[in-house]
């Protein structure tokens, strides 16, 4: 069975007291939800003193982005992957749409970064998603497939043993629209019987979440997909009332199988 995983993408916010709050309620609410693997990934520039904050809690820690680099250099204002490693990250969030639409960030390059993660003992999270005029005018399925194409041509499906993908519609994120279940379970379904052509093994053991206004409302549907193994959380990641209820609901997942 997938363990569920909800990761919180707190994106360009924080501060230390905000975060050192927010950290504090969180791990103290997650006594309810022993099968579900919790991640957060905040700025960079407190992913110290966040990884600190999290010794002996069950939460564990991501970046929100890497090199695309294998080495250090003169790459100014980038971070390598094993900067993150040496500040415990375990996970690296790879192709989120924003970096995608704002910093343009091609398929080529998220298929790099997903390599270079996992070249430097990271687990990625991999993002895909189609824009609202994509799905309107029936693409989702074909974005979806040349976005995942590109990282398996590089770097096999075997890479997928040691990765997480993340499907996130990019008319759903942050503008409080979400997918319904049902869509969010098709694309699901799609992305893994894709994978499966190549391993069906490996299909069936990858974690596939959904991203795209997840909150405390929504998550229990959402999540009730067969392919659906959890979220990545935005801006619901930032109250801890509301990170901790989409903990909850994915951990009812759990208690119902």
């Amino acid at each position: 069975m997938r363990r569920y995983l909800v990761a919180g993408n707190w994106k360009m916010n924080g501060s230390r007291q905000a975060n050192s709050a927010l950290l504090e309620k969180t791990a103290a609410g997650l006594a309810r939800c022993r099968d579900v693997e919790v991640v957060v990934c905040p700025p960079a520039v407190y992913l110290d003193s966040v990884g600190q904050a999290l010794d002996g809690t069950p939460i564990r820690l991501g970046a929100q982005n890497l090199c695309d680099r294998d080495t250090p250099g003169a790459f100014t204002g980038e971070i390598h992957g094993a900067m993150l490693k040496e500040l415990d990250c375990e996970y690296v969030i790879v192709g989120h749409s924003e970096r995608r639409a704002l910093y343009g960030e091609t398929d080529d390059v998220v298929a790099q970064k997903f390599q270079t993660a996992q070249t430097l003992d990271l687990v990625p999270i991999l993002c895909v998603g189609e824009t609202l005029e994509q799905r309107e005018s029936g693409q989702t399925e074909a974005v979806l497939k040349r976005q995942l194409e590109v990282v398996l041509e590089q770097s096999g499906v075997v890479s997928l043993s040691r990765a997480v993908l993340a499907y996130e519609p990019v008319w759903a994120i942050g503008t409080g629209r979400t997918a319904t279940p049902q869509q969010a379970q098709e694309a699901h379904a799609f992305l893994r019987s894709q994978i499966a052509l190549r391993d069906a093994r490996i299909a069936a053991a990858l974690r596939i979440l959904y991203g795209g206004s997840v909150n405390s409302g929504n998550a229990q549907a959402l999540f009730g997909g067969p392919d659906v193994d959890g979220g990545l959380i935005g801006g619901a990641s930032l109250k801890a009332d509301e990170f901790l209820a989409i903990c909850v609901a994915a951990q009812a997942q759990v208690t119902k199988s």
